[in-house]
């Protein structure tokens, strides 16, 4: 069994618009605001059901006012537009890291493609 990435450091910038996240698996991401923003898990902004989130324009300036613990296994962001309902699990986090790339430029490409700004 292999043992999942644990979080050693979380780390908000004094600006809210970063948060660095560094694991004992030697990862270390520096998050935007924005990019947590629209990946988030919240069924409210998925749609409430399977498939592709709908793209979510107007997050660019979006910043990160708090960091709450959940249990021990993730967090929950509190975003400056009143988005509170998403929990970013620590395995969550690693993937949204290492898939920044990627799923970064499937979320440009979305907004692109129906004509909405970020």
């Amino acid at each position: 069994m292999t043992s999942r990435p644990w979080p050693e450091e979380l780390r908000l910038s004094p600006a809210g618009d970063l948060l660095t996240v560094a694991f004992d698996d030697g990862a270390n991401f520096k998050l935007e605001a924005e990019y947590l923003r629209v990946m988030t898990g919240s069924a409210e902004d998925r749609g409430h059901g399977a498939g592709p989130r709908p793209p979510m324009p107007g997050k660019q300036h979006v910043r990160i006012t708090a960091v709450n613990p959940v249990g021990r296994y993730a967090v929950r962001l509190v975003f400056d537009d009143g988005h509170d309902t998403g929990l970013y699990s620590w395995d969550l986090l690693h993937q949204l890291g290492a898939e920044r790339d990627k799923l970064w430029f499937e979320y440009v490409t979305t907004l692109e493609r129906a004509g909405l700004a970020r």
